[in-house]
């Protein structure tokens, strides 16, 4: 029986009710001796708060797609097949463009949200990494008037523990985004949703770690090869952008800077610099781990600044101070939008980031040609070489970078 599927909630309300109902109609009716009775009852109330604690936890996973699974809630799977050491581009020597195209199979995805989102499972022909990746296509994608047409695409990355179905159940992100598309005032973009909880009971960091796993090859080598055989979509760097909160959003930013070859655009809400703000991550593991998959130390050492644009969105405490670090060591051609939310827009989760979904795809599609989002809800975009701030607070950026776990 799923994890997240309805049958497993409605069995465990049943169970909940029941649960409830029996010591109600059968405490003062027990007989036997005092041992025996303590210990019915013992056991009643034991099943009580058994059914209640599993109930309400069903309900916030289902509500903020934390584990997609039993095998990722016990922490038991694992989607790496080998992880070699593809070297500094995460490739291992193999020339991409020579690779034959393999058109993947989808079928339709199922849960709350899916609708219209099909999935497959990919074999990873670098990374050596075997999961999931949802797609969801945009209104125009089957028209016919756009049948030559090429798609840009966002990767769309959750937090930890977190669910790839996230983006489209939790935070409703194609409901918000169709009617807009549809409209014209926002892109038709691909959405891309590929696993990232790869090992058993820890955070990948998006890094790839010889012998243990290679994350950041899966997600910008084997699942942007996927895409770009099996769908129209517009080629790397031009066309890709790649999106996510809490850790997600630290790969975000870190898969940006550290490719700019397959990247032109990311977008972070509440992320973080130091691999250090997710606890479990394995890129926090070594002190040389932790430099090599900090954005911000990557953007100070690159031998010449990027060709992308960033999208950085934080709480004071959770992930604005990284935001304001990255911002303030960006020079041109990077690009960085800092957009301050108070604290009083809600703590660590999916009710703080939702409403962010539709601004920064309005921001993301001024910054990778399409057409301007009518109205003026759109984000200001950044100057050439500089940053923007949106609603700025009073404070000092911290260069750690700052994040909590999700």
């Amino acid at each position: 029986m799923s994890l997240t599927g309805t049958p497993f909630l409605y069995l465990l309300i049943v169970l909940f009710a029941i649960a409830l109902a029996l010591p109600l109609g059968l405490w003062s009716r027990l007989r036997g001796p005092r041992t025996l009775r303590a210990a019915a009852r013992t056991l009643m109330l034991l099943f009580a708060q058994g059914t209640a604690v599993a109930l309400v936890f069903v309900l916030v996973n289902n509500a903020n797609s934390l584990y997609d699974n039993w095998a990722d809630l016990l922490g038991t799977g694992d989607h790496v097949r080998r992880a070699a050491d593809l070297g500094a581009d995460g490739t291992g020597g193999i020339a991409l463009e020579r690779l034959p195209k393999v058109r993947q199979t989808f079928t339709p995805a199922t849960g709350p949200g899916m609708a219209g989102v099909r999935v497959t499972q990919l074999k990873g022909r670098v990374s050596g990494v075997d999961a999931e990746v949802y797609v969801w296509l945009p209104p125009q994608y089957d028209e016919p008037a756009y049948r030559h047409h090429a798609f840009p695409v966002v990767e769309l990355l959750p937090g930890y523990p977190g669910s790839a179905k996230a983006w489209f159940g939790s935070m409703d992100a194609t409901r918000q985004l169709a009617p807009l598309m549809r409209d014209g005032r926002i892109a038709p973009f691909i959405l891309v949703a590929p696993r990232t909880n790869l090992l058993a009971g820890v955070d990948t960091g998006c890094a790839n770690i010889p012998g243990t796993v290679d994350a950041d090859s899966w997600l910008s080598v084997d699942v942007p090869r996927m895409v770009l055989d099996t769908f129209r979509a517009e080629p790397a760097p031009r066309g890709w952008a790649v999106s996510g909160y809490s850790a997600g959003g630290h790969c975000a930013t870190k898969l940006a800077i550290a490719h700019p070859d397959r990247y032109l655009a990311a977008v972070s809400m509440s992320g973080y610099d130091d691999p250090i703000g997710e606890r479990a991550s394995l890129a926090a593991q070594t002190p040389a781990l932790r430099t090599a998959n900090n954005p911000y130390l990557l953007l100070r050492g690159a031998a010449a600044p990027p060709r992308i644009a960033l999208y950085l969105s934080g709480q004071p405490h959770d992930g604005y101070e990284a935001a304001v670090a990255l911002a303030q060591s960006a020079k041109a051609p990077t690009t960085v939008h800092v957009v301050y939310v108070p604290k009083s827009a809600g703590g660590h989760t999916m009710a703080l980031w939702r409403p962010q979904v539709v601004p920064s795809f309005q921001w993301l599609t001024q910054q990778m040609g399409g057409r301007r989002a009518a109205g003026g809800a759109t984000p200001r975009a950044p100057s050439s070489g500089g940053s923007t701030h949106a609603a700025l607070a009073s404070g000092t950026a911290s260069r750690a970078g700052a994040g909590r776990r999700r």
